[in-house]
């Protein structure tokens, strides 16, 4: 009977991806899952607590984010050891089976919440940028935003991440392209005339600004809850946390430069999207449009874990449909659509991206990526544990409450 309602909740994607991807797939979907938006507030959060403590948090964030990631997997693998045939494949798996019906519940709805918040806070950042791209031509951000919807609800409807591995390395193209033109733009004018690096402040004496940068530095670290689906779409699985660990150093690394270049151009004028800071010539008009570009690809990824969870209730409904073209797989397309329009709608009366954003990993990112993991892990392998790796697990598990709770007080209160 467990196992009759496990399989009722699975999701209408493979549990096993027919196509599984290569090692360079898999590198691009893990770089466009965890880069977006957040990226371009970092200069803001460095501004706000300073060049020395951004780029501390911004490398503990980093560090703390893939810790807990390969506690995802371990308790995966754990699971799949004793039951091969009951093998968890989604983030609300290891709530049922830590927690029963409330554990599923509680992570589903986080992750659900978390990605909704993530994808909103992209309909944003590209409005915004298009806005400011188009001034002048009486175009307003909504009307932009809702432009968006035909594409996306289109690339929402190809359901496998192998298939979505161009789209991927496109967006990191278009990405990497817009962040050099950036660090470039900021580089000229950091060391240009009247530059002063006595100026930029090391460490803010504003305590409370520290928690409101720090959660800035969480929400660049997104798509946690794509964990699992990452490391089971890669065709050779063990070599996951290696490649996962190179790739979270060199995004580290590259988070802090750019956090850093941008702080050190615009000093106390650091906007909350940097490219805002930018003139108004070709090089900055294409950095903003290169960036709209490859988040509106970068978004159906975002979605994915959405669409995993409605359509793991959708399978209960139509469990025994396997026509490609019979109203369990319409449904699938018709919920994708409603998820895509009524992210749209909501991100239409977001008024500020970089208070959003923070908001947003103070509180959802913060629960969905430290607490539920070092939670999951306790309760599955806390027994067989040694005591440094339970030490280690709490403190995790209580910094994400406390950066949470403190987090959220200070972005509503305000810094």
């Amino acid at each position: 009977m467990e196992r009759e309602k496990k399989n009722m909740a699975s999701p209408l994607l493979e549990p096993v991806p027919s196509k599984r991807a290569s090692k360079l797939q898999t590198l691009g979907n893990i770089i466009v899952t965890v880069v977006g938006t957040g990226v371009l507030g970092l200069p803001f959060a460095f501004r706000i607590a300073g060049w020395v403590a951004g780029s501390l948090g911004v490398a503990v964030v980093g560090l703390s984010t893939y810790y807990c990631m390969l506690l995802l997997v371990n308790c995966r693998d754990k699971l799949a050891s004793e039951e091969p045939l009951g093998e968890s494949n989604t983030y609300g798996d290891l709530g049922y089976r830590s927690f029963g019906t409330l554990g599923r519940f509680v992570t589903e709805v986080i992750i659900v919440v978390a990605q909704c918040a993530g994808s909103i806070a992209y309909f944003v950042f590209i409005g915004q940028n298009f806005h400011s791209v188009f001034e002048g031509q009486n175009i307003s951000m909504t009307s932009f935003i809702f432009m968006l919807v035909p594409v996306e609800i289109g690339l929402a409807w190809i359901g496998s991440l192998s298939a979505l591995a161009p789209f991927s390395i496109f967006a990191d193209v278009c990405n990497v392209l817009a962040m050099g033109i950036v660090v470039k733009e900021d580089v000229q004018r950091a060391f240009g005339e009247g530059f002063s690096f006595g100026e930029r402040t090391a460490i803010t004496s504003n305590i409370g600004g520290l928690p409101f940068a720090a959660g800035m530095a969480v929400f660049c670290f997104e798509g946690f809850g794509m964990t699992l689906a990452l490391e089971n779409s890669m065709q050779d699985r063990r070599k996951f946390p290696i490649l996962l660990a190179q790739t979270f150093g060199g995004i580290t690394l590259v988070y802090i430069l750019f956090g850093f270049c941008g702080y050190m151009a615009f000093g106390e004028e650091t906007r909350d999207i940097v490219t805002l800071n930018l003139p108004r010539n070709w090089s900055s008009l294409s950095v903003q449009v290169g960036l709209c570009v490859g988040l509106a690809f970068t978004l159906p990824i975002m979605l994915h874990p959405i669409n995993e969870i409605v359509e793991g209730k959708l399978k209960i409904i139509f469990r025994n449909n396997n026509d490609s073209t019979g109203p369990g797989n319409i449904c699938i397309c018709i919920s994708r659509a409603i998820v895509v329009v009524g992210l749209a709608v909501i991100a239409s009366f977001v008024p500020e991206f970089g208070v959003f954003a923070s908001f947003v990993g103070s509180t959802l990112c913060a629960m969905l990526s430290f607490v539920l993991p070092a939670t999951f892990h306790l309760k599955l392998l806390g027994s067989s544990l040694p005591f440094w790796r339970k030490a280690l697990d709490f403190i995790v598990l209580f910094s994400g409450l406390f950066f949470a709770i403190y987090g959220t007080y200070n972005t509503i209160v305000g810094v």
